[in-house]
């Protein structure tokens, strides 16, 4: 892992503040049931935010990320709060956990991280093989409308008096793909700012090849939705969300 992504971990909290992490807990309740004594794996954990808030709902947690520095911020975090959760540092893809677990998320967009088709679906039979009988998965990617309209719109910016961005996207080199590169300026106590820049590399597929991907990892699809409501995807929705059972 680069030294700019150490700088990334540190600021990933700041940045990822309007996401509606209380709705995912929701989500996973409805698709789960109570998670009070339910093991879950939360794939792609990052800081431990999501994994956090399943544990205050009685969940066994164990969170797996690629990043050493995220998964350092969100064990110091469960620590903090007197929480017993797992973490695992490992690609999703090469995913290894001693199971069986009754649910798996992977959240915000996470998988859009793994490119090559062929991992996706490798991704897929690995947690299959660590679900229960009857256990579920639930995970959301890009639609190809943001990775195609949306984030060709760039240059983003963004300025919270702390943390400042400049968001500059570009067409990746396979379909629904995109490179990202951001500069970002973290003010110092001093008043002066800190630059640091992260390069991004994600792929997203429209709804039906992951309904062939899970399929052919052995999964039933239960329900695929849109935005963050019980409604169906639309030619503009943003973020697919997918519930499938093992």
């Amino acid at each position: 892992m680069n030294e700019s992504y150490t700088h990334f971990a540190a600021v990933y909290d700041e940045l990822m503040d309007d996401i509606p992490y209380d709705r995912y807990v929701e989500m996973a309740e409805d698709a789960i049931g109570s998670l009070y004594g339910k093991r879950l794996l939360d794939i792609g954990c990052g800081t431990g935010l999501l994994s956090v808030k399943f544990a205050k709902k009685g969940a066994r947690v164990t969170g797996v990320d690629l990043s050493a520095d995220m998964l350092a911020i969100a064990a110091e975090r469960a620590k903090s709060l007197s929480l017993d959760l797992s973490f695992l540092q490992q690609p999703m893809q090469e995913l290894t956990v001693a199971g069986p677990y009754d649910g798996a998320i992977i959240s915000i967009d996470s998988l859009n991280y793994v490119k090559k088709r062929e991992d996706v679906i490798q991704t897929f039979q690995r947690i299959y093989d660590a679900l229960e009988d009857g256990g579920t998965l639930l995970f959301d990617v890009h639609s190809t409308y943001k990775t195609d309209v949306i984030f060709m719109e760039s240059p983003f910016v963004f300025d919270n008096g702390r943390i400042a961005y400049i968001w500059q996207t570009d067409e990746g080199d396979e379909e629904h793909s995109i490179y990202s590169e951001l500069a970002f300026f973290v003010r110092n106590e001093n008043g002066l700012y800190r630059r640091f820049d992260e390069v991004h590399y994600q792929r997203t597929f429209d709804t039906y090849s992951y309904v062939d991907m899970l399929t052919e990892a052995g999964f039933a699809i239960e329900r695929i939705f849109a935005d963050w409501e019980d409604e169906p995807p639309r030619e503009e929705s943003e973020r697919i969300f997918f519930q499938a059972r093992k």
